[in-house]
């Protein structure tokens, strides 16, 4: 239990995958203008993230199995495509308007760092199917704090009166930073 709770602890605080690593940044800076696009963008990432995780652990043992682990980076990458066309095209059905609001960048999941960082952590890592499982669903909470944060933060600096040079992405540029400079003190957190 300690293991699995070191895990959640690491990927959503000290290992944060956008503010700590640095993938995922495209959509954390094209889909965090508004909290609620940024939501949805975050459970569609967590939702792949743990599918993926799930799906790449099993993937991965048939690699190992077959002697060929030198393709796993491009099997993982076909295995996450089809997890996010099954998404896409469920939130195209369910959720139109969330669909609509994600546009391009729900596509963009396939290509995600993070989603495929994940699955590369989890196999480096040498994580059970458990704790494959948790760090990419803890890691898509990671990824959905980040943002959402990151869209309260700028839907308030938009409100503000700033120098003309800095409205816009410069603010939101700097912002970004603020927030993982906040995040990096989470670095020596131990929980064991």
């Amino acid at each position: 239990m300690k293991a699995i709770l070191g895990i959640i602890i690491s990927a959503l605080l000290s290992e944060n995958f956008i503010l700590v690593k640095f993938y995922g940044i495209c959509p954390f800076m094209g889909v965090s203008k508004k909290i609620d696009t940024a939501l949805g963008m975050g459970m569609a990432v967590t939702f792949v993230m743990a599918l993926a995780s799930a799906a790449c652990y099993a993937i991965n043992l048939v690699l190992v199995a077959l002697n060929l682990t030198y393709m796993q980076t491009v099997v993982f990458i076909l295995a996450i495509a089809s997890i996010v066309q099954v998404v896409e095209m469920f939130l195209k059905k369910a959720v139109p308007a969330l669909y609509k609001a994600l546009g391009v960048f729900l596509p963009l999941i396939t290509t995600n760092c993070a989603v495929l960082g994940v699955v590369l952590v989890n196999v480096q890592e040498g994580y059970n199917f458990l704790f494959s499982v948790v760090n990419g669903a803890a890691g898509g909470l990671g990824f959905t704090l980040a943002i959402v944060l990151f869209a309260s933060i700028r839907e308030r600096v938009n409100k503000t009166d700033c120098p003309e040079c800095f409205k816009g992405f410069p603010i939101a540029l700097i912002s970004a930073g603020l927030l993982a400079l906040a995040f990096m003190g989470f670095s020596g957190l131990s929980i064991f």
